[in-house]
């Protein structure tokens, strides 16, 4: 009698989630109660299976803070991104039209847009409405420290773009004389440095710098002259290295190094530069040391 009590008792504490038609969830579905809310069955001299509800009930929090927290900075970056992207792609439409096999530039972003995973349907829209007006503008500026920066726009709102690059930087000419346009090849699998001179002078190249991808992964880039760039990366996938992207990038022709404080306030001001909807890219001569990186970012 006392068990047949006890049973009526866990039928009316159920919960009403629990239920199936009048009948118990699978044992294998069942949920836990806490430790407090455990009942123990006369018959027996350690616990019956517990069921607990609270955590389970409740656990979307927790999901919830890890799509805030980390899903959600990954895909406002992401879209930053292929923002970016779809400004490359225009520039490159205006400047040899929209035939990838008779534009090389254009063949180089598409390329570099399939390795970030951008949709197909977005980069095919996007050449679409590339032949629309807008005027491709570089300004040049000074920043904290006196560092030079070539800002590479497409617009088409001058006014409000003038008016916008001016506010955040300081306009001057006399910039560009300081910066080389030339090839850069990125491989797409991590080598060592000594491995990459190697590659390097095999390949053709005239150096290999350090740098950080979109998504501030390292990778390394093997500099060239522009005519020699679809060279160096047929003797590198010749010599066995796979390629993530190729392309032209303004090069400083001096680097400059900076103070903590300049470096953090010359940071700040490309970051807000890169931010503008209408800026393609912004080019640097800041020089940066592997300490520089880690106070800066790390906030030592």
């Amino acid at each position: 009698m006392a068990g047949a009590a006890v049973l009526r008792s866990l039928r009316i504490l159920r919960p009403r989630t629990l239920a199936t038609s009048g009948r118990f969830l699978d044992p294998g579905k069942c949920v836990l109660f806490p430790a407090s809310c455990v009942l123990y069955l006369p018959w027996r001299s350690s616990p019956a299976r517990s069921l607990q509800v609270c955590s389970a009930l409740c656990a979307g929090h927790n999901k919830w803070s890890k799509v805030k927290n980390i899903k959600g900075p990954k895909d406002a970056a992401r879209c930053k991104m292929f923002m970016k992207f779809a400004l490359m792609i225009k520039l490159a439409v205006k400047e040899g039209g929209t035939n990838p096999a008779m534009n090389v530039n254009l063949a180089n972003v598409l390329e570099q847009c399939r390795s970030k995973n951008m949709p197909k349907t977005s980069i095919e829209a996007i050449i679409k409405t590339a032949t629309k007006p807008g005027s491709q503008l570089t300004y040049e500026a000074r920043g904290p420290g006196g560092c030079m920066l070539l800002i590479e726009v497409l617009t088409d709102n001058i006014t409000g773009t003038n008016h916008e690059i001016k506010r955040l930087g300081m306009i001057s000419d006399g910039v560009r004389h300081n910066f080389i346009r030339k090839g850069v090849v990125v491989p797409g699998q991590n080598v060592s440095t000594d491995r990459a001179l190697e590659l390097a002078i095999e390949a053709g190249a005239e150096e290999v710098q350090e740098s950080e991808d979109e998504e501030e992964q390292p990778i390394l880039k093997f500099i060239c002259d522009m005519v020699e760039t679809s060279k160096v990366r047929a003797s590198l996938e010749k010599l066995g290295s796979e390629i993530a992207s190729v392309g032209l990038e303004f090069v400083p022709r001096i680097s400059l190094s900076l103070s903590e404080d300049q470096l953090e306030a010359a940071l700040m001001l490309v970051e807000a530069l890169s931010d503008c909807p209408d800026v393609i890219q912004v080019w640097d001569n800041i020089r940066l040391t592997a300490e520089d990186v880690s106070g800066t970012f790390c906030g030592c």
